[in-house]
């Protein structure tokens, strides 16, 4: 996966986007490694044409489904969906409108922090919505990963970090 280039492609755009997911875990300082890169997006429709621009060269389609099956990751097949899992030429990439335990983006944005990413500014989900994303989702894997994200949070709030 190629988070620079995938962000880079974003901000290029001006597409409206908060890390979530295990990139947000390790901008927050987890040692957690990911298989795939984790977006919260706005879903205005002028949002949504610029990050179907923004993905466009890369050639997004369907994880997981038939090769032959026909797809098009435009503004109007993202207007009709909500929640998107994508292979593309920088890698596995989740774009979601809502997120468990949060909401849509406006909640989301609203718990997450902006963070200097590879000279760029972004929003980045806190550890506070992490956990919150994490428990709502309620998989083994994000189980796991809570022990982690709340051992970060009592270290912070310890240390004044």
């Amino acid at each position: 996966m190629k988070l620079e280039e995938t962000l880079r492609a974003l901000y290029d755009e001006e597409v409206e986007f908060v890390i979530i997911g295990g990139a947000a875990m390790q901008l927050q300082g987890s040692a957690y490694i990911t298989e795939d890169l984790d977006f919260c997006y706005e879903r205005s429709p002028n949002n949504l044409q610029k990050l179907a621009r923004a993905l466009e060269p890369f050639h997004p389609r369907l994880r997981n489904a038939p090769a032959d099956l026909p797809f098009r990751f435009d503004s109007k097949t993202i207007e009709r969906g909500l929640n998107f899992t994508l292979v593309t030429d920088l890698g596995a990439l989740d774009f979601l409108g809502e997120v468990a335990g949060l909401g849509p983006y406006s909640t989301v944005k609203a718990v997450s922090e902006t963070m200097q990413v590879f000279g760029l500014d972004h929003q980045v989900l806190n550890l506070e919505g992490l956990i919150k994303a994490k428990r709502a989702a309620g998989r083994p894997k994000d189980l796991e990963a809570l022990k982690d994200l709340e051992g970060l949070l009592d270290l912070r709030k310890r240390t004044g970090m």
